[in-house]
């Protein structure tokens, strides 16, 4: 026999769970209404859109709508509309550049968008740089910081495959016997003194005779470096891979040769350009040779 529960007039349910019984209320008119309607809103949804996927494929519907070719014809456009500027800053000169306001305020928007795209990774999304990867803000540069030099060293990068990249090749001279451990640990101290850091004046003394044998034909006689090489300048206190002694032991004893893409094979000569020129303008650019 039914029962009602006199307070709500649904019905009671047989079961019940430590004296508490459960009760048949049915669902809202409303609720039911809009559930039918977004069942009826799904059928159409699968007639008329992408929506069921297929073994290499998915069903494309009446509409035949596609994401991913809504983006592709907006990119289409949005290149096609940035041709004119794109062209002109190809072909411009670096003083052209820095004297056109609109030209420049496309390569540093431009610059900016392919840098987090493709060099943050390495070098950090401020250009900080990391150990072993160059801090693009300051003014020390192995190959040059001129906006012409810049872009040479992105569009062929460093130690690649590309027959144009920079390259220099630092000898791992323990591995390769040319030094053992005690003539790296003078050598070392040597290193320590060009840049006025704390080393041991005899260690060091030993040091300058080893330094001038192996290692002044890259980094100069005084330690200034050489661009033209790549040859970092050691009298100052900028290090890639780090100013303590274990680290320069490791450089000397083992060598670090990075690899830098050659990013010309990769992006048009227009992000190229915007990208040397974002580069440039972060603080530590220099300017064109001759200037």
């Amino acid at each position: 026999m039914q029962k009602i529960d006199s307070a709500t007039g649904s019905e009671i349910r047989s079961h019940e769970w430590d004296g508490i019984q459960e009760l048949n209320t049915p669902l809202p008119r409303w609720w039911l209404w809009t559930f039918l309607v977004t069942v009826v809103w799904s059928v159409a949804y699968w007639v008329v859109m992408p929506a069921w996927p297929m073994i290499g494929s998915y069903t494309k519907g009446v509409l035949n709508w596609s994401q991913r070719d809504n983006v592709s014809a907006e990119l289409k456009l949005t290149a096609q509309a940035r041709r004119p500027i794109a062209n002109r800053l190809v072909a411009a000169l670096p003083a052209d550049i820095e004297s056109d306001p609109q030209m420049l305020e496309f390569a540093l928007a431009s610059g900016r968008a392919v840098f987090k795209d493709n060099c943050a990774p390495c070098h950090g999304s401020g250009a900080q740089g990391f150990v072993g990867y160059p801090n693009l803000n300051d003014d020390d540069w192995l190959w040059g910081g001129s906006l012409g030099e810049i872009e040479q060293t992105i569009r062929y990068g460093v130690r690649n495959a590309n027959d144009k990249s920079r390259f220099s090749e630092m000898p791992a001279f323990v591995k390769l016997g040319t030094l053992n451990r005690t003539q790296v640990a003078d050598t070392v101290e040597f290193v320590l003194s060009l840049s006025g850091q704390a080393h041991s004046a005899d260690a060091a003394g030993r040091g300058s005779v080893l330094f001038a044998e192996h290692c002044a034909s890259c980094h100069g006689e005084g330690g200034q470096g050489d661009r033209t090489q790549g040859a970092p300048n050691l009298t100052d206190q900028i290090w890639l891979h780090g100013k303590s002694r274990i680290a320069l032991t490791t450089v000397i004893s083992n060598a670090r040769n990075g690899s830098m893409p050659a990013w010309g094979e990769r992006l048009s000569a227009a992000d190229v350009r915007a990208l040397a020129v974002y580069v440039h303008s972060l603080g530590g650019g220099e300017p064109e040779p001759g200037q």
